[in-house]
C-alpha cells in the first residue's frame, strides 16, 4: 500500500494534478475506452499539456484475463501519432501508458511505405485560402463541433482557424489520388467534411 501511495505520488508530480486518464475505475468496454481516450487526448492538447499517463488496467478483471481495454488504448495511441496528436508513448506500468502529446500545428507523421509498395501517397491539403468560401464555412463548423466536443468554449478566431487547417490538413490524406484537379479535389473534401459532421452530429446525440 506504502508503494502505490509513493508511486501516485510521483505519477501526480511527473504528470499534474490533472494529467491522468484513470479508465480503470470505470471498466469501459475496448469501444467507450477508445472514444473516452481520443477525446481526452485531443483535449489536452488543445489545453497545451505535453505529457499525460492514461491508466487502462491489465485485465483482470476482463473475460479470459485479456486486456481488451489496454490493447485497443494501444491500437489508438499508434493510430493517434499519425495524426498530430501524440508525439510518442510507452509502457508506463503494465496497466498504463505515458503519452507524450504533439504541439497542436505538428504536421501528422507519414507511414512508411516500401519502395515496392502500391499504395499512393495522399496528396498535399489544399491550403484554407484555396478553397471556396463554401468549403471553408464547412470547415469552420466542423473545427467548432470538434473543439466544443473537446470541451474548449467560446474559442478565438486564430484558434478556429488553426483547428480548420489541422482538420483540413487530416482530411485531405483521405482524399482518392484518382482526385487530380483542383476541383475534384476540394468536391472530394467536401464530401469528407460532411462526413465527419454526421459523425459529430451522431456522437453528441
Amino acid at each position: 500500500m506504502i508503494r502505490r501511495s509513493l508511486q501516485h505520488a510521483l505519477d501526480e508530480l511527473r504528470f499534474g494534478h490533472t494529467g491522468t486518464l484513470n479508465l480503470r475505475t470505470s471498466l469501459p468496454t475496448a469501444a467507450e475506452a477508445v472514444r473516452r481516450t481520443e477525446n481526452w487526448l485531443r483535449m489536452k492538447q488543445a489545453e497545451g499539456a505535453r505529457e499525460v499517463l492514461v491508466v487502462t488496467g491489465r485485465g483482470n478483471q476482463s473475460y479470459a484475463r485479456t486486456p481488451v481495454v489496454r490493447e485497443a488504448v494501444r491500437r489508438l495511441l499508434a493510430l493517434l501519432s499519425t495524426r498530430g496528436v501524440v508525439a510518442d508513448h510507452s509502457e508506463h506500468s503494465p496497466g498504463s501508458f505515458a503519452v507524450r502529446l504533439a504541439p497542436m500545428n505538428a504536421p501528422p507523421a507519414r507511414r512508411a511505405t516500401n519502395v515496392g509498395d502500391a499504395v499512393q501517397q495522399p496528396l498535399a491539403p489544399p491550403t484554407l485560402d484555396g478553397l471556396s468560401d463554401e468549403t471553408r464555412e464547412q470547415l469552420r463548423i466542423l473545427a467548432m463541433g470538434t473543439l466544443q466536443g473537446l470541451g474548449v468554449r467560446d474559442p478565438s478566431p486564430q484558434f478556429v482557424r488553426d483547428e480548420m487547417v489541422r482538420l483540413c490538413a487530416q482530411l485531405a490524406t483521405s482524399i482518392p489520388a484518382t482526385a487530380t484537379t483542383a476541383d475534384e479535389r476540394e468536391q472530394s473534401l467536401q464530401w469528407l467534411i460532411a462526413r465527419a459532421i454526421e459523425r459529430l452530429d451522431d456522437e453528441s446525440r
